[in-house]
Order: structure tokens, then C-alpha cells, then sequence
């Protein structure tokens, strides 16, 4: 039977599995927002159903759970954050008022995570960074999934990439897509449920599109686009790993299951003031840029589908099964066992 939660029970749900799992307090409230986020878009794979990897990651030391983040401001409008082996998420909150002020006084601002861990839902951050009124850009690495153009061996991550966009009168635009097909995870599941997968998601060791995920886990993931989608994966690479010194994706441990020790992959995060280069009536000028897509039948702008998401979510909750529902429940009575 399903199982329904409202959304404060999936925060609440999160927050004390990873604390269970030995995360602290801090840690584990930054992970279960995001997780209670992504839950309220629809984006199950990197909400509940990433939360096992969450925890086992913090039970063999892949993640420090009691990690605390490290801010120092390197130039007047950039700042760098050690994550300390620890989640994204809570390294980002600990640099994000220094952030944002600097953003606002600057109108231009990035920020660095180092010795950083998988991100989850990209957005998340750069809809932060809108609900703030500036523009955000978010980039992460990931370990290695997706093999350069006309390469057959995994070196990039997945490498998402997201736009958030202010509107004055309605909820932001959020522009979010991997530099590949599909997401890993997307695979793994399949794989794990013994189905089928498009053959436009993933390649088999020999470079060839196939069906089936397990092929698909031993080869790569397809890039987005062919080769555009490699060379946007070697763009977010650049910024979000070489430009904090983290690991490039084939030099880090895998995200998918527990060998290695943390991957120390990096995030970077830019956010700018819209009247910074003489648009002052940038607000105006983006209603008028909606306007004209809307008037085109069947358009819908980037996040419009988060949103639709998010009020049903937060009308009647969120359905899960009850076996995923039961995993967490497992790692909830971690605690009481001892």
C-alpha cells in the first residue's frame, strides 16, 4: 500500500534517518530541506529516493555527517568553503548571507565548495539564489559517468547545470539539466528493477547505445546532444572542480555505492544583481520575454512543472511505496537499537 506523508513529514523523516546515521543536528536539518524540496517538486530520484545513499554514504565515512564547513572571503565579491568531507548542503547554507550580502553589495558575487559531496538537485541552489531577487548560476561535478566525445571510458560526471531567474510577481524561472541524457541514478534504479531503458540513455562499453542499464552501468551515460553535451560537461568540470581545486569526476570516488572514501567533488555558485549592467527595468523586460513565450500554445517556461508540483504537494502530500517508506523507517530505529 502507499504511503502518504506531507511534506514536513518527509523533513522530518530525513532529518532523523541522517541522524541516525550519525549525522549531527546541523547537517542533517541542511540535507532534509533539500530533501523535502525535492519531494515537493516531483523530483523523487534526488529526494527520497537518494536518502538511503545519504545515509549509507554517512555510515562508511563517504560523507562526514559531523563535518563543519569552513567559509574564508578570497577576493571582495568571491568566497571559498571547505566542506570538510561534508554534504553541499550544509556547506552552502554556512556560506550563504556572506553570499548573498556580497551579491547585493557587489552585484556580483560566486562562491566556491571544496572537498564537497554530491549535490542533489542543482535548482535547489540557484532558486535559492532567485529567492534572494539575483540571478543564480549553479554548476557541480559528479564522479566520472560520461565518457569524453568518441571515448569510450567514463571521465566526466553527470554535471548539471542550473539558471535561476527572479520574477516580481510570480515564482522563479529555474532552468536545471545534467550535461547528460538522463541522470545516473535513473539508470541505477532501472537496473534495479530489472527494466528496459532507452537507448538514448546510456552506451555499453564498446561506445554502442543499449537497452539494458546493466550494459549501460559497465559503459557510460549518454551525453545530452552528443557532443555538445560532452563539451558542456567539460564546462561545468572546469568551473565546478578545477576552479576550487576539487577533484575532476575520474578522480573521484563513485556517488553510487559505498567504495572509496569521499569524493571531494566541488560546487560553484555565481549570483548577480539584474540592474548591474544598466537594466534597470530587467523585471519588466523578462515579463515581456514570458509574455512571448505563453503566447505560443503548448509553451511552458522552465520550472513550471516544479511549481504545478509543489502546490499539489503541498495540498495533499507526497505518495511513496510503502518498501522506501519502510528503508527509512529502518534507518530511523538505527538509533533506538544503538
Amino acid at each position: 500500500m502507499p504511503v502518504t506523508l506531507s511534506l514536513q513529514d518527509v523533513y522530518e523523516l530525513s532529518k532523523a534517518a541522517l541522524i541516525a546515521c550519525g549525522a549531527n543536528e546541523a547537517n542533517a536539518e541542511s540535507v532534509a530541506r533539500s530533501i523535502r524540496e525535492a519531494e515537493a517538486e516531483g523530483i523523487r530520484n534526488v529526494g527520497l529516493a537518494y536518502l538511503p545513499h545519504y545515509c549509507e554514504h554517512a555510515l562508511c565515512g563517504k560523507v562526514d555527517g559531523k563535518a563543519q564547513p569552513e567559509l574564508k572571503q578570497t577576493a571582495p565579491a568571491a568566497l571559498l568553503v571547505d566542506a570538510k568531507h561534508g554534504f553541499a548542503h550544509a556547506a552552502y547554507e554556512a556560506g550563504e548571507a556572506a553570499f548573498v550580502s556580497l551579491a547585493k553589495s557587489q552585484g556580483l558575487a560566486a562562491m566556491g565548495l571544496a572537498n564537497s559531496y554530491a549535490s542533489g538537485v542543482i535548482g535547489y541552489f540557484a532558486g535559492r539564489i532567485a529567492q534572494q531577487g539575483l540571478i543564480g548560476l549553479a554548476f557541480t561535478n559528479a564522479s566520472a559517468s560520461i565518457a569524453p566525445w568518441g571515448g569510450t571510458r567514463p571521465l566526466f560526471g553527470t554535471n548539471p547545470v542550473a539558471l535561476g531567474v527572479p520574477r516580481p510577481d510570480a515564482p522563479p524561472i529555474i532552468v536545471d539539466q545534467s550535461s547528460s541524457t538522463t541522470a545516473r541514478v535513473n539508470v541505477v534504479h532501472a537496473a534495479q528493477r530489472g527494466e528496459a531503458i532507452p537507448d538514448t540513455w546510456a552506451l555499453d562499453a564498446e561506445g554502442r547505445p543499449t537497452t539494458d542499464p546493466n550494459e549501460g552501468l559497465k559503459g557510460s551515460i549518454a551525453p545530452l546532444g552528443g557532443y555538445k553535451g560532452a563539451g558542456l560537461a567539460l564546462l561545468v568540470e572546469v568551473l565546478a572542480a578545477g576552479l576550487v581545486g576539487a577533484n575532476w569526476s575520474f578522480q573521484a570516488s563513485p556517488l553510487g555505492n559505498n567504495e572509496g572514501g569521499p569524493p571531494n567533488i566541488g560546487q560553484l555558485f555565481i549570483a548577480i544583481d539584474s540592474g548591474l549592467f544598466g537594466a534597470e527595468d530587467f523585471g519588466d523586460r523578462l515579463e515581456t520575454l514570458v509574455g512571448a513565450i505563453r503566447a505560443q500554445e503548448g509553451t511552458r517556461l522552465p520550472g513550471d512543472g516544479r511549481h504545478q508540483a509543489r502546490r499539489k504537494a503541498e495540498a495533499d502530500g507526497v505518495s511513496l511505496d510503502e518498501a522506501l517508506h519502510q528503508r527509512m523507517i529502518d534507518y530511523v530505529e538505527r538509533a533506538s537499537l544503538g
